[in-house]
């Protein structure tokens, strides 16, 4: 075995083959699911021979290798004895707050894009009341109410459809769950005049009257529209129960005698029991949240807004969602993500000074775009593209950000419903009375945030400002002593700097310099003459060797060897050589886009260390042919 060293040291480094649940690859990298992160040595992997850079994204520990991975993968496998297509490990261990975190974003994720949209809708119609353009007797006021209440009203369904989602139990048997919850008529009978039988634990926080009971055992209704944590809870251990029951009951007899034993035991059980306990915690959470915030609005908001967008880098956000979502439930009004909304508009602030101070033509052309998604709350492409990776920018946008929470913490602005992002987020701090001084602190801060960020930006030299205008067919750009390999464009389309790539195995140039594209049409050409080294078998990515020598990757979209080979047609195999325009691949672009993947496609020279340098084209759209990449050999 040709890399059988390298696949002992890889399956050591990973924490053994024991703590690996399952084994893929790609076209450049191992990907492995390991049952626990933390027992990785990750620093020994990047500095390994052999091995290109180590990424964590989507649940995967992704060890980068190059082209020749397929060859690794196979002494791996043969090595560690692993299958070629495991499954993976449910009792995948995790850290508690880990695994916290995996539940939390597992659950809210597949919602996260109905709830920002419903509650903009609500923040709309509150503006509209707020304005009086509308009033709460209109027909558009009362169409609006029901399109922006209808997830929170019955989110106990929704959220119990997700949470059985990621429990791995039956679907329909969360939402029943939830459906019970805010079933109608239960509800309706704690609506006065009804009067309780008799109350528990009066005159205590969790003081609760008794109108029903089920076969002699009270039951405390409350109300569970909008609630977070019972249907939760409920869902989790009905999937036990669920489980349970499947190991008993026989395979005939399972389709519906497993949903009738799981509903009869988990409804009344999440009425008499989990329910009521779930609620009590969110009470208990809140008021605590709400007690934090209370001694000093002004730290809170100081740190919360300084450290927001680093919560969102490392995915620790997801801690803030249910208690900012039981806060609004429980209290009608969260403080804790009140505080975070100078955070974006400060990122944005600094993205605009570098755009107007610098003289990289490059870098510029990247700052546009970030600055326009900035303003509706989109900041990913101004972190990662720009301020992170130069560090002191990033650094300012957290101080802008602090100090606009500061002036929110002053001015007690909270959140009344979850809107969305950037200006889309001023609605949401209008609460019950209006526009009211927490609703202008928002403004106030909003402006804040961005204005400190630019200035505190305009006035820090920037440390790679130089001049990137020129053009790669300027002969000032090159020495006529150096030989030269030019590539063509293998796709059409626009021109993005690689650091605008959501992987950083190709942003951070790990992989080797070059350029990405945006494509508009579906097909890839070759840009050399060479020979078609790799073709991975889902068509998502290849690699050619020119004839000079020059190994090229190009990797159409992102995370899209998912799709397992759907969409893409090739049109060339594997060893055979090919002529430079030559159609290699053809992939159907709207149906990748609807499939939820980017297509986003890095063309990389992966041995460019080997060279003087790579130079990219100037141009912003590309056509099949064009001049793309400029080889100094």
């Amino acid at each position: 075995m040709k890399y059988e060293q390298l696949a002992k040291d890889i399956i050591k480094n990973v924490g053994g083959k024991e703590n690996v649940n399952s084994l893929t690859h790609c076209i450049t990298r191992l990907r492995f699911k390991l049952k626990d992160e933390s027992k990785a040595n990750t620093d020994i992997l990047k500095n390994m021979d052999g091995v290109v850079t180590v990424v964590k994204s989507g649940g995967q520990y992704q060890v980068v290798i190059g082209n020749h991975v397929p060859d690794v993968y196979a002494d791996v496998v043969a090595v560690g004895g692993f299958a070629t297509a495991s499954e993976d490990n449910s009792n995948e261990k995790m850290s508690p707050f880990n695994k916290f975190i995996d539940t939390v974003s597992g659950v809210f994720t597949p919602i996260l894009g109905v709830l920002a949209a419903t509650g903009m809708i609500k923040g709309f119609n509150a503006l509209f009341i707020a304005l009086h353009i509308l009033n709460t007797t209109d027909g558009t006021y009362q169409i609006l109410n029901a399109t922006g209440d209808c997830l929170f009203n019955f989110f106990p369904i929704f959220l119990g459809y997700t949470a059985a989602n990621k429990f791995k139990a039956n679907k329909f048997i969360g939402m029943a769950i939830g459906a019970a919850l805010v079933y109608p008529s239960l509800a309706g009978l704690t609506v006065p005049p009804a009067q309780p039988l008799y109350t528990l634990f009066a005159g205590t926080l969790i003081e609760s009257p008794v109108y029903i009971t089920f076969l002699g055992i009270p039951v405390i209704l409350m109300s569970y529209t909008s609630s977070v944590i019972p249907i939760i809870l409920a869902t989790y251990v009905g999937a036990k129960i669920e489980n349970g029951f499947k190991k008993v009951i026989p395979d005939v007899v399972k389709a519906f005698l497993v949903p009738f034993c799981t509903l009869l035991v988990i409804v009344p059980l999440t009425f008499i029991v989990i329910g009521p306990i779930a609620t009590w915690a969110g009470k208990l959470l809140g008021a605590l949240t709400l007690s934090i915030y209370s001694l000093s609005p002004v730290v809170a908001g100081l740190f919360m807004g300084a450290f927001w967008q680093v919560f969102v880098i490392f995915g620790l956000h997801w801690g803030f969602i249910p208690i900012a979502i039981n806060n609004l439930t429980v209290l009608h009004q969260d403080p804790i993500l009140g505080l975070i909304f100078a955070a974006s508009f400060a990122q944005t602030g600094v993205v605009g000074a570098i755009l107007l101070k610098t003289k990289n033509t490059k870098l510029k052309s990247l700052c546009i775009p970030a600055f326009i998604s900035g303003i509706f709350g989109v900041t990913e492409p101004a972190i990662y593209g720009i301020t992170l990776p130069r560090k002191k920018p990033f650094i300012l946008s957290c101080i802008g950000g602090s100090l606009g929470g500061a002036i929110l913490g002053i001015m007690g602005s909270n959140i009344y419903m979850v809107g969305g992002l950037g200006i889309f987020g001023i609605p949401g701090y209008i609460g019950p009375n209006g526009m009211d001084s927490g609703f202008y602190g928002s403004i106030v801060a909003m402006i804040a945030g961005f204005l400190i960020g630019f200035i505190l930006m305009f006035f820090t030299k920037l440390e790679d400002d130089a001049d990137s205008s020129k053009s790669m067919n300027d002969s000032n750009t090159v020495n006529p002593l150096v030989k030269q390999e030019i590539l063509v464009s293998p796709v059409k389309g626009e021109v993005k700097s690689l650091s605008e790539v959501k992987d950083e195995a190709f942003s951070k140039g790990a992989l080797g310099k070059g350029i990405a594209i945006s494509p508009t049409e579906g097909k890839i050409v070759a840009p050399v003459d060479g020979v078609l080294t790799t073709f991975f078998p889902t068509g998502h990515a290849l690699g050619i060797t020119s004839t000079n020598g020059a190994e090229i990757l190009i990797h159409v979209g992102m995370d899209t060897v998912q799709l397992e080979g759907k969409h893409f047609y090739p049109k060339a195999k594997q060893g055979e050589s090919v002529k430079k325009g030559q159609v290699l691949l053809e992939f159907d672009v709207k149906a990748i886009e609807k499939e939820g993947y980017s297509l986003i496609t890095p063309v990389v020279i992966t041995n460019s260390d080997n060279y003087l340098d790579v130079i990219e084209t100037d141009k912003k759209v590309v056509d099949y042919n064009e001049d793309l990449l400029r080889v100094m050999i």
